[in-house]
């Protein structure tokens, strides 16, 4: 019961202080569940964002869904996304109630202005993390720039594809060159060690020349 708590107190409060949704979310998701309390690693809450992007719902809600059915199943799973509902449930409500008051004051609309900003740092923060993680041969650049310009250039092309189609995707490419990787790795392997057992009756076969004609 105590780790059921656990994890509808902390996703409460993250789900408070974050600002941005989605991908602005991971710097702060990372210090809170992967630095700080060793729910989960970077690997697997990157993987998490990736699986949250091409399902249904949230991002963010998705990834807490994720980590407390890790920690303790379905019950954990309801546990932490219901702690990271309750918090912007209750501040959309009251924003709501009071936002047609004051949404066309200056100062409020300058606020607004100043979040997005804010939201922007966030993203870009995130991005790069990933990047340095995700980005680190020529094949995972060249499937990033396909990407960025299937999704930059969309309006420009004949038709749109959906991020789930390109996550599946992007995946399904990834499994492809990977295997074909580990196959060449291990026919290399395999060469090297006939190479070097073909040299080894080679040496033997001399020695035992030597040993006859002495």
């Amino acid at each position: 019961m105590n780790e059921l708590l656990d994890l509808y107190l902390t996703f409460a409060r993250i789900g408070c202080v974050t600002f941005g949704g989605g991908y602005a979310m991971l710097p702060i998701l990372e210090r809170e569940l992967a630095d700080k309390r060793h729910w989960t690693t970077l690997d697997e809450l990157r993987d998490y964002f990736s699986i949250g992007q091409c399902t249904p719902g949230v991002i963010a809600l998705n990834v807490s869904t994720f980590i407390g059915e890790k920690k303790a199943g379905i019950k954990g799973a309801l546990a932490a996304t219901t702690g990271f509902l309750t918090g912007p449930i209750v501040i959309i409500l009251i924003i709501a109630a009071f936002l047609k008051n004051f949404a066309t004051l200056p100062v409020v609309q300058h606020a607004f202005a100043g979040i997005r900003v804010c939201v922007c740092v966030l993203i870009v923060q995130a991005v790069l993390r990933l990047w340095k993680k995700s980005v680190v041969d020529p094949f995972t650049l060249g499937l990033y720039l396909t990407i960025f310009s299937l999704n930059a250039f969309s309006s420009l092309l004949p038709f749109k594809a959906p991020a789930a189609v390109l996550v599946i995707t992007s995946g399904v490419l990834g499994v492809v060159v990977a295997s074909a990787r580990n196959r060449r790795q291990g026919e290399n392997a395999h060469s090297g060690a006939s190479a070097g057992a073909g040299g080894s009756e080679k040496e033997k076969g001399s020695e035992k020349e030597k040993e006859g004609r002495a």
